[in-house]
């Protein structure tokens, strides 16, 4: 049970990190413009995507399986990040 709660914290304390930064890059440059929205959406999607691993880490038996259910979690992730970043694929869930 004990490590249990440490990959929790470390899933929650990676998503911190990775959220800060942009955070710190929009010390020092322009082109880092993120608002609060932003950092709520992000923090969602990373927090979202380590949990789920997490379940099925807990939950399923086969490596095989693992593996192939988490990867598929981490492309999502990916193909979601980048839709929102850029706009890969030209759907209104990009914004403008």
């Amino acid at each position: 049970m004990i490590m249990q709660n440490k990959r929790l914290i470390g899933i929650v304390l990676t998503v911190a990190l990775l959220l800060l930064i942009p955070l710190i890059a929009m010390q020092f440059t322009d082109e880092v413009n993120w608002t609060l929205f932003d950092f709520v959406v992000m923090g969602i999607l990373l927090l979202g995507t380590g949990l789920m691993c997490e379940l099925v880490l807990r939950r399923v038996k086969k490596i095989g399986h693992r593996i192939a259910i988490c990867g598929a979690l981490l492309l999502a992730l990916l193909i979601i990040w980048a839709e929102l970043a850029v706009g890969v694929f030209g759907t209104p869930f990009a914004g403008s």
